[in-house]
């Protein structure tokens, strides 16, 4: 503001030291100064203005008051509109950009309250002079004042533009380059505004980028100003900050930074068996490996002691379709390999070998190796000759699915079996498709024993083929595995004949693709080098147990405080348990009670109140039952002790006597637990307080209007309530309405030896209809047992209502 102010003084003395001029003069002097005051004050407005530009509810089209599931309504609508996968409009990525930070914001409780509050959309919580800065920079782009005019010498924007390109938002790095990270290591810097080592180690990082880049090693930048939410799931929490991202796994730098300890560190994030050092000595076995491998293999030959790290790139992100080795020409020992493939040692030589390792199928040497030059080797010689189906990621990428007439891919398939008596005919195979390499026809071949599915649905047990080869012809239509195909009528011998028969047939199917008449669907094939199941699940325990101890060591400590909490805690508990168990058993020891005492002591232990077993062996010869009143009411249930439960019986007078001699036989062989209580209820009397609660499950027992007609007529009989009287619930028990069940459940008898109350004991059941009043109560010892073990569904009631 300085400069603005002494712009505008010097106006005011300009106008000052003119005062003998005319008097028209004056005037425009003080027009032009206003105008450049005025003016002045519209761009910091417009720039406050655009500074809360930003509105989240604008761009997703929804209101202040909208709920979550309109705000994520239409952030998919809009999502799905604006993907740059499916719009291709130039500014779809940036619109996508904002409605996923628009929806960040408002799905975020906290973030949405602060914005309502204060307009702050929460990316630079923290930073407020990074805030103030950018509506200033903003301000400088737009009049072009003078270089030093609201210039910030921190600002990320005005320091070396190199790292624009390189800089990474969250959905980009979850989306492409963790994905990448298994083809080739990256770096990621994470820097930010006002950051004084994030400026001094600014040129070692440019230096050490345009080394690694180049060699194949991935690049990424975080301004953890900007992607707050990405530097905290990188868990960088400082600037600046050095990481390494592999296989989707993130390691930190902490060493000093300087050009060589960045090299070093980026080459210690490879794995340490992609390149095998060859000599004289093993070179046949590591090229016979092919067979087993199922691939080709790559031999570097070079004049450094040391496996220069392009190779190890190169050797990373070819690893799933290429085996490599390194020759060190100048070691003593590897003469004899360098006479045989007539090796220059001055130049780096780099060799293919595929089914024969006596010759190479392909050469390059180069003074310089570049990382295209390998490229483009590699790629064009990822596969066998005729590669082993042995998955069917492979089978895809061998033989593609048709997208056009003019991209047909046909795979000649040889389906044959393992052994020396299929060696010829495999070997005859292989010349041929050496001998007839074109971009249109690839080569490969089955073991019918492994792949018997895949096998079955090409040959159909034809007998002509059972323990001879067969060569199928085959085009893939979709990725469901429909294929159309032809098999050759004889059976493959590898002869002349056959050799004239197939090539006959692939120079007709340029012109005629009919050809292959026949079609079926291709089951998947088994992945026959995938480990088995214990060494799958050793693997991972290894790999876990080693991320566990780089991140206890080597990574971020603030990521690790929660598990050393939690480890830490679980040690003091336990070591603390056995302390404690330790000084208590031995003071047990020093006061041991008599053993009368002892004795005494389980049995109180057994008579304590708990639903166990052991409990239910019935103490007495019959079960009280008594009624639940306004007497009892209280005692009963109201101010039942804790753990204590009261079963209730729903009856009418003329059901009384049936009801109460099936609920005695029932519940009898529960009776041994003092924790339980046995009552009856009279609906004639209660109904009202009987409805009310049932109120309370209305899920279970619909209750009719009161105003209902039939509000009376609802029987309720049958009806058994368990009362928690201490935490204020209910278990509902409902008669079974079936008819009758068995016949001796509910046979009807004059007295019951099990009753016990004062109203209903040597008075007859024998009445119409008491045999199906019984039968409602034949489910109520499974429901018992239910209840013990405290399956029931519970229903709590605010206070027990009075019994009038």
């Amino acid at each position: 503001m300085g400069k603005l102010t002494a712009l505008i003084s010097s106006a005011q003395d300009v106008n000052y030291a003119e005062y003998k001029l005319p008097k028209g003069r004056e005037m425009e002097l003080k027009k032009l100064s206003i105008s450049l005051v005025v003016v002045l004050v519209l761009v910091l407005v417009l720039q406050i203005l655009s500074a809360v530009d930003f509105d989240p509810y604008r761009i997703l089209g929804v209101s202040r008051t909208s709920s979550q599931a309109d705000i994520k309504k239409a952030y998919k609508k809009l999502a799905r509109e604006w993907h740059p996968d499916k719009n291709k409009d130039p500014g779809a990525e940036d619109k996508f950009i904002q409605i996923s930070k628009a929806y960040e914001i408002l799905s975020n409780e906290e973030k949405r309250s602060n914005f309502d509050r204060y307009g702050d959309v929460g990316e630079n919580q923290g930073y407020p002079q990074q805030q103030q800065h950018r509506q200033f920079h903003h301000f400088h782009e737009s009049f072009y004042f003078d270089e030093s005019f609201f210039h910030f010498p921190f600002n990320s924007e005005r320091r070396d533009s190199s790292d624009e390109k390189y800089l990474l938002h969250f959905s980009h790095y979850v989306n492409e380059i963790v994905p990448d990270s298994f083809k080739k290591p990256y770096l990621i810097k994470i820097t930010s505004d006002w950051c004084f080592s994030c400026i001094h180690i600014e040129p070692v990082w440019k230096e050490v980028v345009q080394e690694l880049e180049v060699l194949g090693v991935g690049i990424g930048v975080v301004h953890a100003g900007y992607e707050r939410r990405l530097a905290h799931h990188l868990g960088a929490h400082s600037t600046p900050s050095i990481l390494g991202l592999i296989n989707g796994k993130i390691s930190f730098f902490h060493n000093a930074v300087i050009r060589e300890n960045l090299r070093q560190f980026a080459e210690s994030l490879l794995p340490g068996n992609l390149i095998e050092k060859i000599t004289d000595k093993n070179y046949v076995r590591f090229l016979s490996n092919w067979k087993k491998e199922n691939k080709p293999h790559v031999l570097l030959f070079d004049h450094m002691p040391v496996v220069p790290l392009l190779y190890k790139l190169t050797a990373f992100a070819y690893r799933d379709y290429l085996s490599f080795g390194y020759v060190y020409v100048g070691l003593r020992g590897t003469e004899e390999l360098s006479r045989q493939y007539n090796i220059n040692v001055y130049t780096p030589t780099m060799m293919i070998f595929k089914e024969h390792i006596d010759k190479p199928a392909d050469v390059i040497q180069a003074r310089e190796m570049k990382k295209q030059l390998i490229d483009d080797f590699l790629s064009q010689n990822k596969f066998l000759l005729a590669a082993r189906l042995t998955n069917q990621k492979l089978f895809r990428e061998l033989c593609p699915v048709k997208k056009s007439h003019r991209q047909r891919k046909y795979c000649v398939v040889l389906l044959t079996g393992e052994g020396d008596k299929f060696a010829k005919t495999y070997e005859a195979f292989v010349a041929f498709a050496l001998a007839n390499t074109k971009d249109t026809v690839r080569f490969v071949h089955i073991y019918n024993d492994r792949q018997r599915d895949f096998a079955h649905a090409l040959l159909m047990d034809d007998e002509k083929y059972w323990g001879k080869s067969a060569v199928a012809i085959l085009e893939r239509r979709n990725n469901v595995g429909r294929v159309v195909y032809k098999i050759l009528e004889d059976a493959w011998e590898g002869s002349e004949e056959d050799n004239f028969i197939l090539l006959d047939l692939l120079a007709q199917l340029r012109t005629d693709s009919g050809l292959l008449s026949s079609d079926t669907v291709l089951p998947d094939l088994n992945d026959e080098l995938a480990p088995v199941f214990f060494l799958r699940w050793l693997y991972s325990a290894i790999e876990y147990v080693s991320d566990c101890w780089d991140s206890v060591f080597h990574n971020n400590w603030r990521e690790m405080m929660p598990l050393l909490s939690l480890i830490f805690s679980a040690l003091f508990i336990l070591f603390g348990t056995v302390i404690v168990q330790a000084f208590s058993d031995s003071s047990d020891e020093r006061d041991s009670p008599l053993p009368q005492k002892e004795e005494s002591n389980e049995k109180n232990e057994k008579n304590d109140t708990t639903f166990s077993k052991e409990n239910r062996i019935p103490k007495k010869g019959f079960v009280e039952v008594t009624e639940l009143t306004d007497v009892t009411y209280t005692s009963n249930l109201v101010r039942l002790r804790p753990g204590h439960m009261n079963v209730v019986l729903i009856l009418s007078n003329p059901t009384k006597t049936s009801l109460l001699q099936k609920f005695a036989l029932e519940v009898y062989t529960f009776t041994g637990s003092s924790c339980l209580h046995f009552s009856f209820l009279s609906l004639d009397k209660h109904r009202e307080w009987l409805e009310y609660l049932l109120e309370f499950a209305q899920d279970v027992a619909p209750i009719p209007n009161q105003y209902d007609k039939h509000f009376l007529e609802r029987d309720y009989t049958g009806y058994v309530l368990a009362l928690n009287g201490h935490k204020k619930y209910f278990c509902l028990f409902k008669p079974h309405r079936s008819g009758d069940e068995g016949g001796t459940m509910g046979s009807c008898e004059d007295y019951d030896p099990l009753l016990h109350t004062g109203e209903a004991r040597g008075k007859s059941s024998c009445s119409p209809g008491s045999k199906q009043v019984k039968n409602k109560l034949s489910k109520l010892s499974l429901w018992m047992e239910r209840l013990l073990e405290g399956s029931l569904q519970r229903f709590y009631i605010p206070s027990w209502p009075a019994l009038d």
